[in-house]
């Protein structure tokens, strides 16, 4: 595989595998609600790594993410805070950040029915995966919890066991999904055609369409007529529609960053 590209982490081999079958999830808005790395970047914020500007900032992002989807722009400004903000950090103490994350943040946004999906492969004897834009050693934790096959996820530099601030590569999302699907499918002999995958964003259609049974969970319009107009299966995980409940989101949005904002102002702690 293309080590330079990603790194996979095998959490819980497979004892009897479906020969070639595979089911690949999508994390943020797929398997839980909102974004993992916004909770790393608020329990980081928890240590006194970073402003209260900066946690505003990010705030701000997931909401925006919660409401409507993915944005690029978003995603990409998120992660070069999130390196800038690791420089200097300890490959231990992600690792115990990763722990503390799951438990205090993620464990409770996992969305039930998503979860169901996978354990339904898992119990049939399909490895499940996890492929997702957030640091491999967070999503190693979400899929370690779970009971999954592993995680492909984006890799961050090391040096004296220490994060430089850059990427190996870069991050794991969009097409780069795919190419990290196929590396796997070669490795382990899978076909792809008889494979799943489950994302909520359109800028999943390489990794989508790579596969021979793509799910949309949660998706955003953009992937929602897609799905639609290809006939693949939609699931909406959400509490109502998105008319019912995004608008009463975006009606009180001021509300929210300012919850948000003051639940991060009465947090403090030594840094990392």
């Amino acid at each position: 595989m293309p080590e330079e590209k990603y790194v996979a982490v095998v959490t819980k081999p497979v004892a009897a595998p479906q020969p070639g079958e595979a089911a690949f999830f999508d994390v943020d808005n797929t398997l839980m609600r909102g974004a993992s790395l916004f909770h790393v970047a608020r329990k980081m914020h928890q240590r006194g790594a970073f402003t209260m500007a900066q946690a505003a900032g990010f705030a701000w992002k997931q909401l925006k993410f919660v409401a409507r989807g993915e944005n690029m722009d978003d995603v990409h400004a998120v992660r070069d805070s999130a390196l800038t903000l690791a420089a200097g950090i300890t490959v231990d103490d992600i690792k115990a950040l990763g722990e503390e994350v799951y438990d205090e943040m993620i464990a409770s946004r996992i969305w039930p029915g998503a979860k169901a999906l996978a354990e339904q492969h898992l119990r049939v004897g399909r490895r499940v995966w996890l492929v997702t834009a957030t640091p491999i050693e967070v999503a190693t934790v979400i899929s370690t919890r779970l009971g999954l096959t592993g995680a492909l996820g984006t890799v961050g530099e090391i040096s004296e066991g220490m994060y430089t601030g850059r990427l190996v590569g870069d991050i794991l999302h969009g097409s780069a999904k795919a190419v990290a699907v196929q590396a796997i499918a070669d490795a382990e002999e899978l076909d792809l055609k008889r494979c799943w995958a489950y994302s909520d964003s359109y800028n999943d259609i390489p990794l989508l369409t790579l596969v021979g049974h793509p799910v949309a969970i949660n998706p955003d319009a953009r992937l929602r007529r897609h799905a639609r107009d290809n006939n693949w299966p939609v699931y909406d995980f959400r509490s109502g529609r998105r008319a019912a409940t995004f608008g009463l989101k975006a009606a009180t949005a001021g509300g929210a960053v300012y919850g948000l904002w003051k639940g991060f102002a009465r947090i403090r702690g030594p840094r990392i």
